[in-house]
Formats: structure tokens, C-alpha cells, sequence
């Protein structure tokens, strides 16, 4: 122990030596090129550590703006669902409005009829009737044979009823036979519903002019509809396979395959001729 103390005093006074000269050469610029030299190195260390640390700030915050743009791109996908969800919602009723717009208009043209409005809610797939399912029945007042319309014209009639709907043979059925009149030519004969779904009317004596484009209406003869109902327009005409009768191809403006809404006319009583019988030979 004595020996080494010497030693460490030594080597204490040698340090702060050589620690005071560096320092006062470096006072009076002896260690100038020195420092010079030395600072070129730490210089690039410097640039190089603080361009690794940019970097790294750069990437922590792109980093943190990904994470928030990928929180803003949910939030505006959610909102973005939203609105078209509202959108979609705004779109039918519009449409609705549209519609209910139009049959309004139709009722108030046609005063003396009463109407009630159904939605349709089932299509026949079976091909072997034509016909719409309607949600109203006879807790509505809704009858066997009243008339079914729209403001573009004539849809059908009821062909059954249950307590909450209704089932509509439509026009467009082969079974469907109308009383109808062009209407400029006031000829007279029947539309029948086609299998492919289309219109003809039938029976149109031969001195009767058929024009292409004439409106063809409900007759009201045999007392199964009103008279006046539109039906369609006739697009083309012929002579029928007997060829004791004309025949004309009838083009419908109404969508059947597109019904939403209809109108039942409820105060239209079809009238039984039964009860008239055929007069007997005196």
C-alpha cells in the first residue's frame, strides 16, 4: 500500500499534465490542424447519425400517417356505405312518389270511380295463368271481377280473393278475353291475351278501317269491364286464318313484368246478362 500511493500521485500528475498542455495548446491554436483533420470524420459520423435518425423520424411518422389514413379510409367507407344505403332508401321513395304521384292524377281524372290501392306481392311462375298477387282482399271490400288498372290503362281483374290478398288475372293471359274499340275508327272487337305474353285483338269486321297507331279501349259491351279503360295501341293488323275477320297486334304501355302498384276500381259491379236469357221463337 505505501509503495503504490506514490505511484497513483505520478500517474495523477502526469495526466493532469499532459490534460493542461493539450488544453492550452488547443487556447493558442497548436492543435488546429490537428482538429481540423479530426473533424472531418466526426463530421461525416455526424451527418451520417443525423441522416439515420431523419430517416427513422420520417418512417415512425409515415408510419403514424399510414395508421391515420387507414383510420380515416374506414370511417369514410362506413360513411360512404351509409350514404348509399340512404341514397338507395331516398331512390325508391322517389320512385314511389312518382308512381303514387301518377295513379293519383289518374284518380282524380276518372272522378266517378272509386279506387283502392294495392302493392303487388307474388307473380304467378307457374306459366299456367298469367296473374299478379295483390295485398288487399275482402277485409278491404275487394271482389271476384272488379277491374285492376294503372294510370298507363288496363292491368286485369280479380280472379280470386282470400281474406288479405288477391289474385289479378292479367290481360296479357291467354285466358283474358276484353271487349275492346279502336278508338278513332270505333270498331269494335275483342283482345285476348297471347302465350307469349303479348295483345291481339280479334273479330274486327272486315269493312272496319284498322289504323296503325289508333288507341284501343275497353268497349264495355257485355258488361265484364268499364268502358273507356285503355288497353294499348295497335302496331300492325291482318286478316285473320278464316279470313272472314281482321285481326290486330296491340302493343300494352304498361310493364307487366314490372308491376309494384295497382289500382282496384271497388265501385264497378260487372252486370249479369244471364238473367236475360235468349229470346225463344214465338
Amino acid at each position: 500500500m505505501p509503495r503504490s500511493a506514490p505511484n497513483r500521485l505520478i500517474l495523477f500528475g502526469v495526466v493532469s499534465f499532459i490534460m493542461l498542455s493539450i488544453f492550452f495548446a488547443s487556447l493558442i491554436g497548436l492543435l488546429r490542424p490537428i482538429e481540423s483533420l479530426a473533424s472531418v470524420p466526426l463530421s461525416l459520423l455526424q451527418q451520417a447519425a443525423s441522416g439515420i435518425a431523419r430517416q427513422i423520424s420520417e418512417t415512425l411518422g409515415a408510419l403514424a400517417d399510414l395508421q391515420d389514413l387507414r383510420r380515416r379510409n374506414t370511417e369514410l367507407e362506413r360513411a360512404l356505405f351509409n350514404f348509399q344505403a340512404e341514397l338507395v332508401e331516398l331512390r325508391e321513395l322517389r320512385a314511389d312518389y312518382q308512381r303514387l304521384a301518377a295513379l293519383q292524377n289518374y284518380r282524380g281524372a276518372n272522378p266517378d270511380k272509386q279506387f283502392l290501392a294495392a302493392t303487388v306481392i307474388g307473380r304467378d311462375t307457374t306459366g299456367l295463368l298469367r296473374s299478379i298477387i295483390v295485398d288487399r282482399g275482402t277485409r278491404d271490400g275487394v271482389r271476384v271481377g272488379m277491374p285492376v288498372v294503372t294510370e298507363l290503362g288496363l292491368v286485369g281483374r280479380v280472379y280470386r280473393v282470400g281474406a288479405t290478398s288477391a289474385q289479378v288475372q292479367l290481360i296479357t293471359d291467354i285466358n283474358s278475353f276484353v271487349n275492346a274499340r279502336l278508338q278513332l275508327t270505333r270498331a269494335e272487337g275483342t283482345v285476348q291475351g297471347t302465350a307469349a305474353g303479348g295483345l291481339r285483338m280479334l273479330y274486327i269486321p272486315l269493312s272496319d278501317d284498322v289504323r296503325d297507331g289508333d288507341s284501343v279501349v275497353t268497349s264495355g259491351i257485355g258488361g265484364n269491364f268499364p268502358r273507356g279503360i285503355a288497353i294499348g295501341q295497335v302496331t300492325s293488323s291482318r286478316l285473320d286464318e278464316s279470313k272472314l275477320f281482321k285481326e290486330a297486334q296491340v302493343r300494352s304501355l304498361i310493364d307487366f313484368n314490372r308491376l309494384e302498384i295497382v289500382l282496384i276500381i271497388t265501385n264497378f259491379e260487372p252486370a249479369d246478362l244471364t238473367t236475360f236469357g235468349t229470346p225463344s221463337a214465338p
